[in-house]
C-alpha cells in the first residue's frame, strides 16, 4: 500500500472516531486541513492556514519542556490571552511541521495541552488565531532520545 493512501486511511479513521466519539462533528471531520498536516515547513504550514507570518506576541504562552529526555512524547502547552479561535502547535524541524491544531469554541478558555513527537532539537512555535488575526510564541527544545524514527 503505497505512503499516501495509508495516510488517508489512517487520518480518516482518526477523525471517524473523534466524530462518533462526539469530540468534533461530522461537518468538522470532513473539514481538516488535509494541506496544512502535510506542510514540510513552516512557511507551508502557515501558507494553509491562511496565517501570512504570525506576529509574537507575549499574550500566546508556550509551555514545554528546555529538555525533552524521549522525544516521541514531548508535553507541551499553548495558553492565551486572547479570545482565541485556534490554536496550532508547530515541530520546525520534523518531517511534517504541524503537529496539532485546535479548533476554540467562543466562550471557552484558550488552553490546550497534548504531547508531540519530535524526532530531534528544534524550535516549537504556539500559534493562535484572535480577531482575524495570528500570533506565535517560539521555544527551543532539545531533544536527548528522538521520537521520528531516532
Amino acid at each position: 500500500m503505497n505512503q499516501q493512501r495509508r495516510s488517508l486511511l489512517k487520518y480518516s479513521a482518526v477523525f471517524g472516531l473523534m466524530a462518533s466519539a462526539g469530540l468534533i462533528t461530522e461537518a468538522q471531520a470532513q473539514e481538516w486541513n488535509k494541506a496544512a498536516f502535510e506542510g514540510k515547513s513552516l512557511d507551508d504550514v502557515f501558507k494553509a492556514l491562511n496565517a501570512g507570518k504570525p506576529s509574537s506576541s507575549t499574550a500566546v504562552t508556550l509551555v514545554a519542556p528546555d529538555i525533552a529526555e524521549n522525544g516521541a512524547v514531548v508535553p507541551v502547552g499553548i495558553s492565551s490571552t486572547l479570545k482565541a479561535e485556534q490554536m496550532a502547535i508547530l515541530v520546525e524541524k520534523n518531517p511534517s511541521s504541524l503537529a496539532a491544531q485546535f479548533f476554540i469554541p467562543p466562550g471557552t478558555e484558550p488552553f490546550v495541552t497534548t504531547r508531540v513527537k519530535m524526532g530531534q532539537t528544534s524550535n516549537v512555535y504556539a500559534v493562535v488565531k484572535a480577531d482575524g488575526k495570528w500570533f506565535m510564541s517560539m521555544k527551543e527544545v532539545k531533544v536527548t532520545l528522538g521520537g521520528c524514527g531516532g
